[in-house]
């Protein structure tokens, strides 16, 4: 008995202290979060930036050694990365995180933008702060775009006047790669971001800017046209609102203009002193269409090595097209035909070959699709030879062509805009 007595007595001096920790501890509202829920009602007063994006250069650099101990450096670039930076802020991006603090929020269930939902975790959130990443699906246009920030929480709501930033105007798409002035030429961008596009420039390559009209415009979809111009090769700036700011954006996709590039064939027609020497079957045709209204039609018979293209004059020493170090690009259109095929260029001044000779400067078309080719004139083997156009110098270029000889069937290729790009 008294062995029984001693363990009830030893357990009770167990339980007793127990209880002590339970009841202070039920004093404290939700204490597995690590910290005090309050009752009271959600107050918001300020939001703060949570990072940056450092762009700042800087590069790590990796030693290493061989057998004898003489070292070797490598230096790679660290790309852009993201730095704390702490910042009160009204306004804010699509995909960015920001740190809401206030009062009485641990006990948060929604958070809104906009009226869009978003998410959180409450691991990173205390009574007086909530870690939140704007959705990239917060509506930032029109009716919805209310600047309203609401924190709903088990004791009531808050809200707050945050706006949503348009995003920058960004490009996923081109209708095309080449413009002119000529024709009404238009192009189509697709995107997002355009709805606060006030004006679109087009910054060259090499030197000068023109600006571009905008024919037409929603948040996605956008249509310029262009004026004359003497810039040569470009991208396009787009100055756009934001947060009653105004900011610039820039294309990554460099544009050409028909216009001012040596012509081979462009505006539906061959250019003046060229013609067609084709093998096969060859001639200008509306089926298709991508710059021009028209476009150059070149058939490839199945089990045939046939070589269709252009030569200016008679390919005579003074026919052609000088030499000039500023000729940077051979660019084209093609419209491929019933099956994946390779076509080999021929680019110099010997004329039309179709021997294993010219199986040179090889490129693959895909069927059934518009696809561009915009290819440095250094890459391109002159003739049949080793080297390239600036190697031989002081010829002209009279014979740009294309060889297929491995097509099974009968394969109808559409061109446009073969053109010599400065």
């Amino acid at each position: 008995m008294k062995h029984r007595s001693f363990n009830i007595a030893a357990l009770a001096g167990w339980v007793l202290p127990l209880l002590v920790i339970l009841a202070i501890a039920s004093c404290k509202k939700y204490n597995y979060h690590g910290y005090t829920l309050e009752s009271g009602d959600p107050t918001v007063t300020s939001i703060h930036t949570y990072n940056i994006t450092d762009s700042t250069p800087l590069n790590d650099t990796l030693v290493s050694y061989n057998s004898s101990g003489q070292p070797t450096f490598t230096v790679n670039a660290i790309a852009p990365r993201p730095a704390p930076f702490d910042s009160v802020v009204t306004a804010g991006n699509l995909g960015t995180y920001y740190l809401i603090e206030g009062s009485n929020l641990g006990s948060t269930v929604t958070v809104t933008f906009n009226g869009y939902p978003a998410y959180f975790n409450n691991t990173y959130s205390t009574d007086h702060s909530i870690l939140v990443q704007v959705p990239s699906k917060t509506p930032y246009l029109g009716a919805a775009a209310n600047d309203s920030l609401v924190i709903t929480t088990t004791h009531g709501v808050a809200r707050y006047k945050f706006t949503i930033l348009p995003p920058a105007p960004t490009v996923s798409s081109y209708s095309d790669y080449d413009f002119t002035s000529n024709n009404n030429f238009q192009l189509t961008l697709n995107g997002v971001g355009f709805a606060s596009v006030s004006s679109v420039s087009l910054q060259g390559t090499v030197s000068g800017s023109t600006n571009v009209n905008i024919i037409s415009q929603s948040d996605t979809v956008m249509v310029l046209s262009f004026p004359s111009s003497i810039v040569t090769r470009g991208k396009l700036a787009f100055a756009y609102k934001a947060g009653g700011n105004t900011l610039n954006a820039y294309a990554s996709q460099e544009l050409v203009n028909v216009d001012v590039a040596y012509p081979i064939y462009s505006n539906s027609a061959i250019a003046p002193g060229w013609g067609s020497w084709s093998w096969d079957n060859a001639q200008i045709s509306n089926k298709e269409s991508m710059t021009s209204a028209s476009t150059w039609n070149a058939q490839y018979s199945g089990g045939g090595w046939k070589i269709d293209g252009f030569r200016e004059g008679g390919g005579n020493a003074t026919d052609g097209l000088a030499y000039s170090s500023s000729y940077t690009y051979l660019v084209f259109w093609v419209y491929g035909g019933t099956a994946s095929e390779n076509i080999y260029i021929a680019f110099g001044n010997e004329g039309f070959g179709n021997s294993s000779a010219y199986e040179i400067n090889e490129y693959a078309v895909l069927p059934g699709v518009w696809t561009y080719y915009k290819i440095p004139i250094s890459k391109l083997l002159w003739n049949a030879g080793p080297g390239n156009w600036s190697a031989n110098s002081s010829q002209n270029l009279n014979t740009c062509a294309f060889f297929m000889n491995s097509n099974s069937v009968t394969e109808q290729l559409y061109f446009d805009d073969v053109m010599i790009v400065k």
